[in-house]
């Protein structure tokens, strides 16, 4: 069985709904072949039932007295009113108001326990076969006869059950002519639904493997969630795709310079004779590395960063807990260990749909520049206002002048990095941090003497109790 299914998965659509089509019929054909013959039988009983009653009245209205004495001319009328059913065996019996037969068959019996049986219907056997019987009854109230006279008119039940079969068949006919017209037209219907899925994939084929620009969303509603799924995909791709060229092009610009300032100094050191000289170049070759290695860490996590933003299910996040790790792995206590580094964190969760690696990365970018840049004491938390939560790095400083400000957010809206010092590439990161997770870069002045960078984000509801 679960081969089948996964060949089912694979089938065309055309052939999923016929199939689909094809069984619904079967299982609805067993219930009309029931349906229909239920109503056929009923219908041939009606029918061969009033032919029976007809013959019954008939014979019933031929009786008369004479010399108080019931005649009985048997009418030819009743007799050709049962011959509609050709096939079938007839049988009558005529009994008179003390139970003796006074004409026809006396295997022909009354249902036990219905001897005042009057006007009605039995069933019964004739000679070994199922039978349906008619009984009429007539009075007479004369002299010399007082008493109830019976006439009982049966016949088999072949033409009935032809009748009913009959019936049956051609309701499976009209069930049979009607499925198939139904299962051509689903086939034509499907194709027509699949036509624009052709078109598409025509033209997603005929694309230029770097045309990533959304697809023409002129198709019908149904059809129109795939595309925009599909335009929501290749937009991922297209903003994953010009990061990596980004950063690419930013290792290059990033790495020319300290690389080529490596090699000079190698350069001078094995031309230099003088040993404080060459102690002087030793020191700044270690400077320089130690500059190249910071570059590369960030460089590092900015790929971690775009990586992540696109690939990396979300998941719901305290950021309480986010800035009690960042704080507690202690890097500011050796990157500068003269600063007061505080923490700052309430009891009520500040929580978001995002991924805690890339927000811990982001928020140490945010602390190496208040370490940095900034002046003592530094603050490290996350709060909650308005339905918006914010996970932030607060200095003593003042900040850089709004004009820089106004500057810095320009360029990191433009999502491109600033070259004119690592900080930048630090901020460009904790900015990929921010909008890969629907949120953005704050960066303000609380008061005059405080300078906060925030990561902020829309607020998910506290869990219920």
């Amino acid at each position: 069985m679960p081969d089948f299914f996964r060949k089912l998965e694979t089938t065309s659509l055309t052939a999923r709904v016929a199939l689909g089509i094809a069984l619904l019929l079967m299982i609805g054909g067993v219930f009309v072949s029931i349906a229909a013959f239920a109503y056929g039988r009923e219908a041939a009983r009606t029918a061969y039932d009033r032919l029976l009653l007809g013959a019954a009245n008939d014979i019933a209205s031929a009786i008369s007295v004479q010399d108080g004495r019931p005649v009985i001319e048997l009418p030819v009328s009743a007799f050709e009113l049962l011959t509609f059913a050709h096939d079938d065996r007839i049988g009558y019996r005529i009994i008179s108001p003390d139970g003796r037969t006074l004409t026809g068959y006396d295997d022909i019996q009354l249902p036990q326990g219905r001897k005042d049986l009057r006007d009605g219907f039995f069933d019964g056997t004739f000679f070994g076969e199922p039978a349906r019987y008619a009984v009429v009854s007539r009075r007479f109230a004369e002299r010399t006869l007082n008493g109830t006279i019976k006439v009982v008119v049966g016949q088999t039940l072949r033409a009935r059950n032809t009748m009913a079969y009959d019936i049956t068949r051609k309701a499976l006919y009209v069930l049979a002519a009607s499925g198939l017209a139904m299962v051509l037209l689903a086939a034509v219907v499907v194709r027509s639904v699949l036509r624009p899925l052709e078109k598409i994939a025509g033209g997603l084929s005929a694309r230029d493997p770097h045309d990533l620009t959304p697809v023409d969303t002129a198709v019908p509603r149904e059809t129109e969630v795939m595309i925009n799924a599909l335009n929501r995909f290749m937009a991922r791709l297209d903003r994953q795709m010009n990061s990596m060229r980004h950063l690419i092009s930013d290792t290059a610009h990033q790495l020319r310079t300290p690389v080529a300032a490596l090699r000079a100094q190698a350069d001078l050191f094995s031309d230099e004779t003088d040993t404080d000289r060459q102690q002087k170049i030793v020191e700044r070759i270690q400077t320089r590395s130690t500059s190249l290695g910071r570059l590369l860490d960030q460089m590092l996590s900015q790929a971690l960063v775009i990586h992540r933003g696109d690939s990396v299910r979300r998941e719901r996040v305290d950021l309480r807990d986010v800035a009690l790790d960042v704080f507690e792995e202690g890097d500011h206590a050796v990157l500068n260990p003269d600063f007061d580094v505080v923490l700052a964190v309430g009891e009520t969760p500040v929580e978001v749909m995002a991924d805690e690696p890339s927000l811990k990365e982001a928020l140490k970018n945010l602390l190496n520049n208040a370490l940095k840049y900034g002046r003592s004491p530094v603050r490290i938390g996350a709060s909650a206002e308005d339905g918006r939560a914010a996970i932030w790095v607060e200095d003593a400083g003042k900040g850089p002048g709004d004009d820089v400000l106004k500057a810095l957010g320009v360029r990191f809206n433009k999502g491109t990095l600033s070259r004119q010092s690592s900080s930048g590439l630090g901020l460009a990161i904790v900015h990929s941090v921010a909008v890969s997770f629907g949120g953005e870069l704050v960066l303000e002045k609380p008061t005059e003497d405080r300078f906060r960078a925030s990561l902020v984000f829309d607020a998910l509801p506290e869990k219920d109790a």
